[in-house]
């Protein structure tokens, strides 16, 4: 914003004034130069790409590994994973940045062994700067021993999420996955012993879900007591197996009404429960044991990612890692950062980035948003605010917008709405 008049003569045609800086040296404040460094909290992702079966629904890049192949093709990966976390700790001068959080994410980290476990959490603690952060490890229940378990509890984990997805044994079995109520009842069971926060995920939308069967998912999973319930809806994606046997008419999905419907189902038992929701897919208990990975990343945080095809933010640059296993072992084990791809987002990239997954958390910060960016939101979208209040998407106040239960149900919406206003008018 422009300060005064007095500063600069924008408004009558003269040769006087010649600029050089921006704003006046006038409005400057004291500065040391510790400001210049970058202190700035920071979330660090760890990824292992390694599975041992292919979800029907999976559209990510895992690799399914034989028994044959999995030692040592895990300790190299391994390996190559600890260099790199050597490699940008010192490039990108991370230690002097505190973390607050850490994911292990996948694919399925629970098929590292606890060695392996222990040898990449050692690494990350010697090259940053790790004190007491959340510390999240996702977990499949077919993976989840007791002996992998008593692993588990060797390390800083405070938080595990578990991919249960149906709690039905013949959806399970639709899915091409190994696992079946029992078993995932009994790794719930061995979860909950290591005394992390644990998160459930289900999966609303699955082939050949019925009201029936998807009751029976939401009641057990309330019954097991744990902490967080998240929802992922199903997306139909043409890399999934899904996709394949819909092309050939040989599986039905739930229609769009049907999978509403199965949401609505879950958010009023999950409310009844005594489950809140702190993002519009995430309920926890009393609204409690909020992901500070989720929140920070979704607010803009930098997030420092590790892993082949892993992606994170730092500063204003998204970017991402090789998604080939094998040239991002050897460009690691070459010193190199296998970092390949990217995006420097542009000022409008950030403002709809902040809109589109800030808003997934179900109160938006309209005073953080001004100050981050310098734009009250009503200004910049007024009239999509207006009809999505009028439509009983969202509630407004001088403080936030908050996504009433209907917004919730429509997830991404919200968000989306604003990103297609803000586009159209630039």
């Amino acid at each position: 914003m422009l300060n005064t008049r007095k500063d600069y003569e924008f408004w009558d045609p003269k040769r006087t004034g010649f600029v050089t800086n921006y704003p006046n040296f006038l409005h400057w404040k004291q500065l040391s130069p510790d400001h210049l460094a970058d202190s700035q909290p920071l979330n660090i992702y760890v990824h292992t790409p390694f599975c041992i079966q292919r979800c029907s629904y999976c559209y990510y890049k895992t690799v399914n590994l034989k028994p044959s192949e999995k030692k040592d093709r895990i300790e190299r990966y391994v390996d190559a994973l600890c260099r790199e976390i050597e490699l940008a700790a010192e490039h990108y001068r991370l230690k002097q940045r505190p973390v607050v959080s850490v994911y292990f994410g996948g694919g399925t980290p629970t098929l590292l062994e606890g060695e392996q476990l222990e040898r990449i959490t050692a690494t990350l603690q010697k090259h940053l700067t790790l004190e007491n952060p959340e510390f999240t490890i996702e977990a499949e229940p077919v993976t989840l021993t007791e002996s992998k378990a008593e692993a588990l509890k060797k390390l800083p984990m405070n938080r595990m999420s578990m991919g249960v997805q149906s709690f039905d044994s013949e959806i399970i079995a639709h899915s091409h996955r190994l696992d079946n109520e029992k078993k995932a009842l009994k790794a719930i069971s061995i979860a909950k012993d290591t005394q992390a926060v644990i998160n459930i995920d289900l999966m609303s939308g699955l082939a050949e879900e019925t009201e029936e069967s998807w009751a029976h998912s939401v009641t057990r999973a309330i019954e097991t007591g744990v902490h967080s319930i998240t929802i992922y809806k199903t997306e139909l994606y043409a890399n999934t197996q899904y996709y394949k046997d819909m092309r050939k008419h040989t599986l039905a999905l739930p229609s769009e009404d049907q999978e509403m419907g199965f949401m609505r189902y879950a958010v009023g038992q999950l409310e009844q429960a005594g489950y809140s929701p702190w993002s519009f897919y995430t309920f926890t208990k009393g609204g409690d044991h909020q992901h500070v990975y989720a929140t920070s990343t979704f607010l803009g945080d930098d997030c420092y990612s590790f892993g082949v095809s892993a992606f994170g933010k730092f500063g204003n640059t998204l970017f991402q890692n090789t998604n080939e296993e094998n040239v991002y072992n050897e460009m690691l084990e070459n010193g190199q950062l296998p970092i390949v791809r990217g995006h420097r987002l542009s000022g409008l990239d950030a403002i709809i980035r902040e809109l589109v997954l800030g808003l997934k958390l179900v109160r938006f910060d309209l005073g953080r948003f001004q100050e981050r960016h310098g734009f009250r939101l009503e200004a910049l979208c007024g009239d999509v605010l207006s009809r999505l209040r009028d439509e009983d998407f969202i509630q407004v106040d001088e403080e936030a917008i908050y996504l009433t239960p209907k917004g919730i149900l429509y997830g991404d919406y919200v968000g989306k709405s604003f990103a297609r206003r803000l586009i159209e008018m630039y």
